[in-house]
């Protein structure tokens, strides 16, 4: 599979040159494709990114609606199209947003009206959710007052920048501090999207509940109890990917949203197959679980990995197994392999482990293995 980074090319560049000399009279192309591809193919992706935008910033005109003017001449004609489509020589789209976005972020902020109707061009041929935060960070009331009838916009990209501009803690974008603290301004937007026609904007609403769950998690449990109230299959996928952090801690407001209740149960495990795992191979486990309600229950089941740190110490580490309904008396023995082998975002330690059972956000047992390491010692 090709570098992620190498969506920000030459080629890119090139063609992001290309367009300018188009557009803007005494353009220096060559001047400026030099300075980003010196150094282009040490960076990775956002820095590519940050690269072609500080050079773009040098060569662009200072005044601000010359240069918003070049920025808007060079988008593709081409709108509503999937993110991964490429620029060419009828403007630029796709991965080519990103470094248009930072210019207009990195020096529009004395003018949201301005810079807030190009991005919501910009973001028709790809997405702006990055280049939006500043302008939340700085000003957020006139930024929400800006996005907040684009709820309605006929276009599902800009539909969808209200929620996934908006969201707290948008992976690798500028952290929104003022609504991780208090997410309540942009909850009557998520409410106006949250039955959107379009999976990709439904998807975002459930990803913006789940960033406020993190800081918040009653609140996200009051919405998923009034959401889930006459909702339809749509809905219900959101609010349960939505929740779905929530539902692996055991939180018990949000389990019982879902009509998961405290269980009635007799457990026997987590019974170890495999009490010595070898780095690279699977451990292996089983439960059985016996019912001692006197109705049929609703059972969510996930295990809990306790992984050894470089401390000693153990931190567990939650995965989604089954769901299952015991009839009252009933028995059921279920079995689970779960390989440990290299991953980008684990460093292994050998020794002692162990394993656990969450059920409907309880915990129960705790058993022990021994993780041996290939020609390391412990």
């Amino acid at each position: 599979m090709e570098p992620f980074k190498n969506n920000i090319s030459p080629e890119l560049v090139r063609c992001i040159g290309g367009h300018i000399v188009r557009h803007l009279d005494g353009f220096n192309r060559r001047a400026f494709e030099t300075d980003i591809l010196a150094e282009l193919e040490t960076l990775e992706l956002k820095q590519r990114a940050a690269l072609i935008a500080k050079v773009m910033d040098q060569h662009l005109p200072d005044d601000l609606g010359q240069r918003f003017a070049v920025l808007r001449k060079m988008l593709h004609p081409m709108t509503e199209v999937a993110f991964d489509r490429g620029s060419d020589e009828h403007g630029i789209r796709g991965w080519g947003m990103m470094p248009l976005g930072m210019v207009v972020s990195g020096c529009g902020l004395n003018d949201y009206e301005a810079s807030f109707a190009l991005l919501k061009e910009m973001t028709r041929r790809a997405t702006a959710e990055f280049d939006v935060r500043p302008f939340l960070d700085m000003g957020q009331d006139k930024a929400l007052a800006i996005m907040a009838p684009w709820v309605t916009d006929d276009s599902v990209h800009v539909r969808r920048l209200v929620s996934e501009g908006t969201r707290p803690r948008l992976p690798w974008g500028l952290r929104l501090k003022k609504l991780v603290a208090d997410p309540s301004p942009t909850l009557p937007l998520l409410e106006a999207l949250k039955d959107d026609p379009e999976d990709y904007v439904r998807r975002s609403v459930a990803n913006h509940l789940n960033d406020i769950a993190k800081d918040h998690p009653d609140l996200v449990a009051e919405i998923a109890v009034r959401w889930l109230k006459d909702a339809d299959k749509n809905r219900e996928k959101l609010v349960r990917h939505a929740c779905r952090s929530l539902v692996k801690q055991g939180h018990s407001a949000t389990l019982a949203a879902f009509g998961l209740n405290p269980p009635e149960i007799q457990v026997d495990g987590p019974l170890i197959t495999t009490e010595k795992v070898e780095y690279g191979s699977a451990l292996g486990f089983r439960i059985d679980l016996t019912s001692t309600g006197k109705a049929p229950q609703e059972l969510v089941l996930d295990y809990l990995v306790h992984f050894k740190k470089a401390n000693g110490s153990l931190a567990p580490k939650v995965f989604k197994w089954t769901k299952l309904t015991l009839a009252p008396g009933e028995t059921v023995s279920l079995a689970r392999e779960h390989t440990i082998k290299p991953i980008t975002t684990r460093v292994y330690y050998g020794g002692t482990q162990a394993v656990s059972f969450r059920i409907n956000g309880r915990d129960f047992g705790f058993s022990e293995f021994e993780l041996v390491m290939a020609d390391a010692e412990d």
